[in-house]
């Protein structure tokens, strides 16, 4: 198991991406995290399998429909397994 951060910028706040990224970590069965950021970017946590990770930052590049994504940094870690389940963050 591992563990991505990515930070998506470009037109991502305001166009749905948070619920976007939601269905996709659960289609999934990933565990972590979106949430928007003050800077108008969006940082997803999210935690599982490589290959499922790969799709998921694949899905992350494309969007909603009305994003414009422009940058996805993605860093990988050790899963730590402190989530169950993926939520969005206020």
């Amino acid at each position: 198991m591992l563990r991505v951060i990515a930070r998506v910028s470009g037109v991502v706040q305001g166009v749905g991406y948070r619920a976007f990224a939601l269905r996709a970590a659960k289609t999934l069965k990933l565990t972590g995290y979106v949430r928007n950021c003050a800077d108008g970017s969006v940082e997803v946590v999210a935690e599982g399998e490589e290959h499922q990770l790969q799709q998921f930052i694949e899905t992350l590049r494309r969007g909603p429909d009305g994003a414009r994504v422009s940058r996805v940094e993605a860093t990988y870690q050790d899963a730590t397994d402190e989530h169950t389940d993926f939520e969005i963050r206020y």
